[in-house]
């Protein structure tokens, strides 16, 4: 098929058929219909959606439509094997070809994209470019490509992976095939050398809102990290949680601390081996372990799509990072909570460590410089009493609708701050002052505390006027002030191995008097619940929720694969909200597509008319 004949046109009408046959959905979300058709008609494109945006619809229906096998570069085995059991469940023909496959396996797949046997077929960006299987794919006629994580091409990038500057050479191998680039995640900067780096042709760009509205964002003063993680993840008992940790040894405390608390988590990170990574995740993906505890590792290959809640324990090293992580959560459209504990002290800890890695690495000084920029926009969010969906909206070059979101900590008013907050900044920069501003964080602390008393009664300073003089306040409390201060600006931390904290002219304004400091302390009020979380359980019977997850579990767990792929929690919600009683009542719930329909209905018809009479026995007079 050449250009001309891809380029017919299709009606909506058409596309929406397939959407609803493949997937049960009767509508396509914004910019998918534009990105659907630059694929149909083999227009090069460069498509930002959020994560929970549908993107991925973008790249499936073309080749269903137009009749052809278009290839899928994926980074992670685990998420080309999840998404290509979420397809096949739906009755799409699609394939994966990686490492973790037998030699018998991969020549099948080689067969079957010879005889057209495939609509998607998915690969790594290295088996992708290897002469072998771009010869396959040459006598297959290949007419497009789509870069799944295009983000990963760009130096500018949150996650430059060398091995995606490859690809390049897709235009000049398959110049009459077009390429399509998929991020959740990028800026203008990155969105243009994405296209630069792969040569596209007059690209088709589409970039979606990137307000993620049912999520909720928290940013809290990080003081006893611990003890605040584990009242949030109580807060999602019975759901899927992830807390983000930046070293491996914290993922390895945090999960024993949980454990230790009467919650069920596990460690993930690289440095464990790899079948304890494999059972980690397995068992979160299908649903028998809810919280996991861990680094960046956890990343890209995670599909469960009903995550609740997404905890950093300190702060990403940019805001692309921290919106990829946070995406994580609520990918099925409901609600989620994302919580981000900050300090000042994890921010010069991801400083230490970038300089670190740059120097090891030999990059360019741009590289580094580029780095420390994203590092700086993402403490800026941390250390603003902004909304946070404005903020996040207007970093990626988008004006915010709408003066309140009532979907963060400063709209919902749980920001708290400390009622003499200027007499307690006078107290630490006079702490400050007196040790002579030759001493780190640590120290200074032990003497506002009046603890450490020998090093500090060895270094006389247990005799100062500050010695003590904030022994009311906890250690960590008043640790995350002094960083506090530091982040306002009215304080300096030196750089280079020993650090020290040193006053500057804003110090001494507040010091005389002259100018009031605003400090923030961890909010002492419940959370609230947010406008979606009200309206996303409206008229749904609970009970009935968590019944059909555990007929979905179990059917599940007989396929072998994950719960999300038999139906998700929209799915869920909605049979347990609208009571469905027949085949044709299921057919028009959003996600119940006509294979599923026919793999799935009874089973799920019976387990809701079996729940519906015990309810009814329960509820019978006498019963009691």
């Amino acid at each position: 098929m050449d250009r001309s004949e891809s380029e017919t046109p299709v009606t909506l009408e058409r596309i929406t058929r397939v959407v609803k046959h493949y997937w049960g959905f009767e509508s396509l979300r914004p910019l998918q219909e534009e990105a659907i058709r630059a694929g149909i008609n083999q227009n090069d494109s460069v498509v930002v959606l959020p994560t929970g945006g549908g993107k991925s619809l973008c790249y499936q229906v073309p080749p269903i439509i137009a009749e052809r096998t278009d290839i899928v570069v994926s980074p992670l085995i685990s998420l080309m094997k999840d998404q290509v059991d979420g397809l096949q469940a739906c009755g799409y023909p699609a394939a994966a070809i990686h490492g973790g496959m037998d030699p018998g396996a991969r020549r099948e797949v080689e067969g079957g994209i010879a005889r057209g046997q495939y609509r998607l077929v998915f690969v790594a960006p290295e088996r992708l470019v290897s002469p072998p299987f771009m010869d396959t794919l040459a006598q297959a006629d290949i007419r497009a490509f789509a870069i799944d994580e295009a983000h990963c091409i760009s130096h500018w990038g949150h996650d430059f992976r060398p091995e995606y500057r490859q690809l390049a050479l897709l235009k000049e191998r398959f110049p009459q095939a077009s390429v399509h680039a998929y991020t959740a995640t990028a800026t203008q900067r990155v969105r243009d050398d994405i296209a630069l780096q792969l040569q596209l042709t007059d690209p088709t760009v589409l970039v979606g809102r990137f307000d993620r509205a049912n999520l909720v964002y928290r940013v809290v003063p990080a003081v006893k990290v611990k003890a605040q993680i584990l009242e949030v993840v109580r807060r999602h008992r019975g759901e899927a949680v992830i807390v983000y940790c930046i070293s491996r040894k914290d993922t390895e405390r945090i999960a024993l601390w949980l454990q230790d608390n009467g919650v069920p988590a596990e460690a993930y990170h690289a440095g464990l081996d790899s079948e304890q990574r494999h059972r980690t995740q397995d068992a979160f993906a299908q649903e028998r372990l809810d919280v996991v505890v861990a680094t960046v590792a956890f990343g890209m290959g995670i599909d469960r799509s009903n995550v609740r809640c997404v905890v950093h324990a300190a702060m990403p090293k940019s805001v692309e990072h921290y919106q990829q992580e946070t995406g994580r959560a609520g990918r099925d459209g409901l609600e989620a909570e994302c919580v981000l504990f900050y300090s000042a002290a994890g921010a010069l800890k991801w400083e230490s460590l970038i300089r670190r890695s740059s120097m090891e690495a030999k990059e360019p000084q741009e590289c580094l410089e580029a780095a420390l920029e994203l590092l700086k926009h993402m403490r800026d969010y941390c250390s603003s009493l902004r909304c946070r969906h404005a903020l996040l909206s207007e970093y990626f070059g988008q004006p915010y609708d709408g003066e309140t979101c009532q979907a963060c900590d400063v709209c919902l008013d749980e920001i708290e701050g400390l009622s003499d907050a200027t007499v307690t900044a006078q107290k630490i920069l006079s702490g400050v002052a007196r040790v002579r501003e030759r001493y780190g964080v640590g120290y200074v602390v032990d003497v506002l505390l009046g603890t450490n008393p020998e090093l500090v009664r060895q270094r006389g300073h247990d005799k100062l006027s500050t010695h003590g003089i904030l022994d009311d306040m906890p250690r960590g409390a008043v640790t995350s002030m002094l960083y506090q201060l530091i982040d306002l600006g009215l304080l300096v931390r030196t750089a280079g191995d020993r650090p020290v904290v040193m006053l500057n002219e804003a110090s001494w304004e507040v010091m005389r008097g002259e100018r009031p400091v605003r400090l923030r302390q961890p909010p002492s009020k419940p959370v609230t619940k947010s406008k979606a979380d009200r309206v996303s359980w409206e008229g749904v019977d609970r009970g009935m929720f968590e019944h059909l997850r555990s007929v979905r579990r179990k059917l599940a767990a007989k396929r072998g694969v994950p719960p999300y792929i038999i139906f998700g929690d929209v799915t869920l919600r909605e049979m347990a909200a609208s009571n469905p009683t027949s085949l044709d009542d299921l057919r028009g719930i959003r996600g119940v597509g006509e294979r599923k329909l026919a793999d799935f209905g009874k089973a799920f018809l019976k387990a809701i008319a079996a729940y519906r009479a015990e309810e009814g026995e329960s509820a019978a007079p006498g019963h009691f």
